[in-house]
């Protein structure tokens, strides 16, 4: 599921199954590092990773209807890694958003990987099947995007990185690339002939 999409031909000679293997296991993992009881509410914990949570159920739901597996599988391989980190250096397993990642990661993973996705499942203290869990629902207010990052280039190279609104016009995205210390540095004693902006995303400065 995770080689390619499914309408195209997989030469399975140049397929390992070890990357795999090592994922699922980084999953399942994550099951018993969960100390929360069942039913803890979400809310409360970690926003970071719950907003984490949100996107990747969001974007599963559209990527399983267009059968878009590998990407899905993919999204899946980025909430076990924001999860892992979040039970190795940030809120720790006890931490209500950790569930909800894992138990998020059990339910997606039933798709494709049945057999770790029930022994997830069951570590997590979770009866029946997860095959009868209901389909999680992410919290609208959590997809909120309050900030992007704006690209600033120089000469076609990256000199820094803006958390900007979405909305933010291309005049104040401009002004506030123009004034970034390091597009500053970089720029002194130089003539800037032009500036293109693609807001809320990209400052391309011509010198």
């Amino acid at each position: 599921m995770f080689a390619s999409p499914p309408e195209d031909n997989i030469d399975w000679a140049d397929v390992s199954p070890s990357g795999s293997l090592r994922f699922l296991q980084r999953a399942w993992r994550l099951s018993g590092d969960v100390t929360s009881e069942p039913g803890v509410p979400a809310a409360e914990g970690d926003l970071e990773l719950r907003r984490a949570t949100a996107r990747t159920l969001a974007d599963a739901a559209q990527l399983v209807e267009s059968y878009r597996f590998n990407v899905m599988v993919a999204r899946v391989m980025e909430l076990v890694n924001a999860t892992r980190k979040a039970i190795d250096s940030g809120v720790g397993g006890a931490d209500p958003a950790v569930r909800e990642a894992a138990e998020t990661v059990a339910i997606l993973l039933s798709l494709v990987a049945p057999y770790t996705a029930e022994e997830m499942w069951e570590r997590l203290g979770h009866e029946p099947s997860v095959a009868q869990a209901a389909w999680p629902e992410p919290d609208p207010e959590l997809l909120v995007v309050d900030t992007v990052t704006a690209v600033v280039q120089v000469q076609g190279k990256v000199r820094a990185r803006l958390e900007v609104s979405p909305d933010v016009s291309d005049a104040d995205l401009e002004a506030a690339a123009l004034a970034d210390p390091d597009v500053v540095r970089f720029l002194d004693g130089r003539e800037v002939r032009r500036v293109i902006v693609r807001a809320p995303k990209l400052v391309n400065i011509v010198v």
